[in-house]
């Protein structure tokens, strides 16, 4: 059983892997279609309970705790393998359970897993859904279409850019709202559009601090720099783990795979964590005077996130794949929880479909 309580008619359950022992929430028949359910940063297996019910008769919901979080046993992230080490458990998760392939969907980070998932093993994947992803080529550190880094050490992304209060708020599992960067008034004011709240507050902002805190964990190691803004990636932990540094050639791979999984990408009008000027990226933060030394938009430049993840998927489709991109008017970063009348029928239609 997991730490969190869930809604009725969702399964928690531990399940020990050829890699680790991973909490598991699971929905629908045994039998049914699978679908893995891949969470984002400072969330976990429980952000998705309401999308699990949701979905249509046949299909089984299958949504883990990542490695670095919830109720999963705690290993240590090499950041230096990018997602892989999450791909991996995974694809061992499945394998134990015994389902070859499989529907995929992922929220932000989760999003990010899916690319490198899309780039390790497409010919298991009956179709991909990302909510909110990351950009391809990963978070920060970037400054055009094509991913070209801003500096040679990929200086402004990784464990470095993380606010240390937040991170700080988070390992003493704070709850309140007396600080700007708690972890609630961070879920309530960038997770989805304000005034917007979720029925499941206290549950969310469980998973949310269940992630695991420390230099080796979240937010992770740092290197210094002599670049703007001062900080590159080191080497472990989910940040660096989605730094472009350790993209490597994820992109090119997932261009060429064979198969290819159709895409459905949807995304919130007014997301302020994944977009083309994202709150939480160090050139955004220095053109608006927040991060001070910016160097300019030639040298840092916010990270186009969503032209990125569009460039990509164009390619994606011209290489003989499919892409739909859906954008969900008044919304944040998680599409699918708040505006699960408008997000749920896209999604069951493009799992129907693939």
């Amino acid at each position: 059983m997991g730490s969190i309580p869930t809604l009725e008619g969702i399964e928690s359950r531990t399940v020990q892997t050829s890699r680790l022992r991973q909490h598991v929430l699971l929905s629908g028949p045994a039998d049914g279609t699978p679908v893995l359910l891949i969470h984002g940063n400072a969330s976990s297996s429980t952000y998705w309970e309401e999308t699990m019910l949701a979905l249509p008769r046949g299909y089984r919901a299958i949504a883990p705790d990542l490695r670095g979080y919830g109720d999963t046993e705690d290993r240590l992230i090499d950041a230096t393998r990018g997602c892989m080490d999450w791909v991996d458990d995974l694809l061992s998760l499945m394998d134990t359970l015994g389902i070859a392939k499989f529907h995929v969907a992922g929220h932000s980070l989760g999003g990010s897993v899916i690319w490198a998932m899309m780039a390790a093993a497409p010919e298991r994947l009956l179709s991909v859904t990302v909510f909110c992803p990351g950009s391809p080529f990963g978070f920060g550190g970037t400054k055009d279409l094509q991913g070209t880094p801003c500096a040679p050490d990929f200086a402004g992304s990784g464990g470095g850019i993380v606010n240390p209060e937040f991170a700080r708020l988070m390992g003493e599992k704070y709850r309140g709202t007396e600080h700007q960067a708690s972890p609630r008034t961070v879920m309530n004011s960038f997770y989805w559009k304000p005034p917007f709240r979720h029925p499941r507050e206290e549950e969310l902002l469980s998973g949310l601090l269940s992630e695991r805190v420390g230099p080796d964990k979240y937010p992770g190691d740092l290197e210094p720099s002599p670049h703007w803004p001062g900080v590159a990636p080191g080497k472990l932990g989910p940040a660096n783990a989605i730094s472009p540094k350790y993209v490597g050639d994820t992109v090119e791979r997932m261009l060429a795979a064979d198969p290819k999984p159709p895409v459905l990408w949807v995304r919130g009008a007014e997301d302020q964590i994944v977009g083309d000027f994202s709150l939480f990226n160090m050139g955004t933060l220095g053109k608006l005077g927040v991060v001070p030394g910016w160097p300019g938009d030639e040298v840092h430049p916010p990270q186009p996130m969503v032209g990125q993840t569009r460039w990509v998927l164009e390619r994606y489709a011209a290489g003989g794949g499919y892409f739909r991109e859906e954008v969900i008017a008044d919304t944040g970063h998680s599409p699918h929880m708040e505006k699960p009348e408008v997000v749920d029928p896209l999604f069951h239609a493009h799992l129907e479909g693939a």
